[in-house]
């Protein structure tokens, strides 16, 4: 029988932890085969953050380094400029990236350092019990929030927009994985992203819009559904910022 489904070199065969219907193992998965596919396998950097993603580094079959708590792009921005022959990604959660580390990723953005992002937005503190993150979106309720998300806590972040205005970023783009179709456009953004890094052109980030079923009491059918109706309303999916002459 012929074998039309095979596991990317660049995962290990570790088995995801992740809660049933979250979207992280599909994000890993899409990174792994922009890897293979691009051959980058054997010079390419991840390094991983703190919350649900603190483990990418037992699932990506690369070099991997932890970082501490919003750090990561700091740690990235060491190992590139010290090995800048590699290819080097973080991947960072919204609580990670948009709250102790937004100044790490303004900074690393606004310097134009030739790093990658893999940005999971899923509106919540996930590995900490659901408590309100910068991209709560308004009138979401969450544990510490529980009467819904109002303007006295301050509005969601919109990071990729806010980013793309900066000189420094060469490729910013926000994808969902609530479908078929949105899986196949999110490959190409990431793709596109580690390509804009493997020609110098600069910083590139996606942002991926994901699922908490877990935290958000929803079933995993639902949980998509609020993705695509709720959350991708208020942050469109699209190319923010593209460099001339790369698809």
């Amino acid at each position: 029988m012929a074998e039309i489904l095979t596991r990317p070199e660049s995962l290990t065969k570790i088995p995801f932890h992740y809660c049933p219907g979250c979207t992280h193992g599909i994000a890993h998965r899409l990174v792994a085969e922009v890897i293979d596919e691009l051959g980058l396998m054997e010079k390419t950097i991840g390094v991983a953050s703190v919350g649900c993603s603190v483990l990418a580094y037992d699932y990506f079959n690369l070099d991997m380094q932890q970082a501490a708590h919003g750090r990561a792009p700091a740690v990235a921005t060491g190992i590139k400029r010290a090995l800048p022959d590699r290819i080097v990604f973080t991947y960072q959660g919204d609580g990670d990236l948009a709250s102790i580390g937004m100044g790490e990723i303004v900074h690393a953005a606004g310097r134009g350092e030739n790093i990658t992002v893999i940005f999971i937005n899923n509106s919540i503190y996930g590995m900490t019990g659901g408590q309100m993150a910068p991209t709560t979106l308004m009138g979401q309720k969450t544990t510490t929030t529980p009467e819904g998300r109002t303007k006295d806590n301050g509005f969601p972040l919109k990071v990729s927009e806010m980013l793309a205005t900066l000189d420094g970023v060469a490729y910013i783009a926000r994808v969902a994985l609530f479908d078929p179709g949105q899986v196949i456009k999110a490959k190409k953004a990431i793709k596109t992203a580690f390509t804009v890094q493997e020609k110098g052109l600069g910083f590139s980030l996606v942002e991926i819009l994901s699922t908490c079923p877990t935290n958000w009491g929803l079933s995993p059918v639902k949980a998509l559904k609020y993705v695509k109706e709720t959350m991708a309303q208020y942050y469109p999916p699209g190319e923010f910022k593209k460099p001339e002459g790369v698809w």
